[in-house]
């Protein structure tokens, strides 16, 4: 049987690259929108469901049935203050307890490198790196199968990708530096296909200096070093 991943926040710059990453992988894809969002032409065949993540009844329909939720939603920084605690906290709660509901087992969150870290410069957009923490809290937290991806800077480049190697990492083990967005989807659909990512916080950055080596390898030495 075919495995059908939902991704919400699937119009977003890394949410629409993992819907395209997992369709290349074989996957059934359910995006979860919002009624506005645009999508690109990669995905019209896609199967869509247009929600409101505060409406709790439109959020358990958009996830049921499903093997998997893609938790792609987060804050822009802006002006709006209050943006990073109902996205990156509220947003990411209300879907693992969706999951809960409706028997959803497997989660996978793009968060961000030095989530939970109060002195940062990010912080000055409604603390959104304190807010991200408390939406991987609820993964922790919540008794399901779940991993949570921390990506350096985010690029746009889609050139060269396939020179560059991932640095995985645990947690709190790097700060700055950068991984294209392309990547970053390549890595959630390496941890869903992973199953010894469950239950890891997993740090990536790349460079074309970083040696290439696959995800289970990478824990595997994390393991192996700690």
């Amino acid at each position: 049987m075919q495995v059908k991943l939902a991704i919400s926040g699937a119009s977003g710059k890394t949410g629409f690259r993992i819907a395209e990453e997992a369709l290349a992988s074989g996957f059934k894809v359910r995006l979860l929108v919002r009624k506005s969002s645009l999508l690109p032409e990669t995905l019209e065949t896609c199967e869509k469901y247009v929600l409101s993540l505060g409406d709790e009844n439109s959020l358990d329909e958009a996830i049921k049935g499903c093997d998997a939720l893609l938790i792609a939603t987060g804050a822009k920084p802006s002006f709006d203050l209050t943006g990073p605690a109902r996205v990156d906290a509220c947003g990411v709660q209300k879907q693992v307890e969706s999951c809960k509901r409706v028997g959803v087992r497997r989660l996978v969150l793009v968060s961000s490198l030095c989530a939970g870290r109060l002195l940062h410069p990010l912080n000055l957009f409604g603390l959104i790196l304190i807010w991200k923490r408390v939406g991987e809290e609820a993964l922790e937290k919540s008794g399901l199968d779940w991993t949570v991806i921390r990506p350096g800077g985010l690029s746009e480049t889609e050139d060269n990708l396939e020179e560059q190697g991932i640095l995985f990492t645990g947690p709190n083990k790097q700060q700055d530096a950068y991984i294209p967005r392309r990547l970053v989807a390549r890595c959630c659909i390496e941890a869903i296909k992973t199953p010894d990512s469950i239950g890891e916080i997993i740090e990536v950055t790349s460079d074309n200096s970083v040696p290439q080596i696959k995800m289970k390898e990478a824990l595997r030495e994390i393991r192996l070093s700690t």
